[in-house]
């Protein structure tokens, strides 16, 4: 079942010149995407190319100037129907200093649930299992401002996940954060998308999109790539005329193939490098 689609969409932001003259900058021209529900997404694109663009559509905080976006069969157009969509389609961006609202880790957490009406025993029941499920219930009545920024981000994705959605829209989550806070958000949006939930995940980070089930990707304004993982990433000359990368182990393997080794570009991970490196080395 399609959760989202967009359908001839094109868009473009509006801003001015030095002279005030109003000027359009195209973003996404004719564009056309569905994501099946339950599915994990990972949409890759250089800086500019539209892909934060998709999910801003998607959760109502831009609107298509041509085509329709929809989402759980509700067309995103701006009127008060667009809660119900945002209600559907919750955000995480970036940034999780930019989310937090409350000086308290449950409270930060409530803060959307209490805004769309749930009462009061249902909210705390939604708030405590949110936290729960991204492994910070020990932490409800921290000061958000002292937790590390996976664990942060980690909160920003518990007040989504209090709300119910039925899809989660990650817009480089990880890009503020060390190593171990990009695991940390990695294995709880893995964790989500087994137990049902929709994720579309924007990064610049290759070795997250590679745990991905489908890999989008989009330069100037249009898919002009649309496939698994590793079929996507064994393209590794196209990836980088693009502007992007690859996971390293699909690069390791690409120069020695390119040096006359037998080893297939179609290697995501680095469990199945290492023991197509043993075989090699037998």
């Amino acid at each position: 079942m399609e959760l989202i689609k967009f359908e001839n969409v094109s868009f473009s932001y509006k801003t001015t010149d030095e002279n005030d003259n109003p000027v359009s900058i195209p973003v996404l021209n004719d564009f056309n995407l569905s994501i099946e529900q339950g599915s994990f997404v990972a949409i890759l694109g250089h800086n500019g190319s539209g892909k934060s663009t998709v999910a801003k559509l998607t959760n109502g905080i831009l609107f298509a100037d041509e085509g329709t976006v929809t989402v759980n069969g509700k067309v995103a157009i701006n009127d008060d129907s667009i809660y119900d969509i945002r209600r559907d389609a919750g955000i995480v961006f970036q940034n999780p200093d930019n989310q937090i609202v409350s000086s308290i880790v449950e409270e930060d957490v409530a803060f959307g649930v209490e805004n769309i009406g749930v009462p009061s025993d249902e909210c705390r029941k939604r708030v405590d299992d949110a936290l729960k499920t991204v492994g910070m219930y020990e932490y409800r009545l921290h000061a958000p401002h002292k937790l590390s920024g996976g664990q942060k981000q980690r909160v920003a994705i518990a007040g989504i996940i209090a709300m119910k959605p039925d899809c989660i829209l990650l817009d480089e989550p990880t890009a503020m954060l060390d190593p171990h806070g990009r695991d940390e958000v990695m294995k709880t949006v893995k964790m989500l998308n087994e137990q049902g939930v929709t994720i579309v995940l924007i990064t610049h980070y290759m070795e997250e999109a590679a745990q991905a089930q489908r890999v989008v990707v989009i330069d100037g304004g249009e898919v002009i790539m649309d496939n698994v993982p590793k079929k996507i990433f064994s393209n590794v000359e196209t990836m980088k005329n693009l502007g992007l990368d690859v996971p390293q182990v699909t690069e390791l393997c690409w120069e020695l193939k390119k040096a006359g080794y037998d080893i297939s570009t179609e290697i995501i991970h680095e469990d199945e490098c290492v023991q197509k490196l043993y075989e090699m080395l037998k």
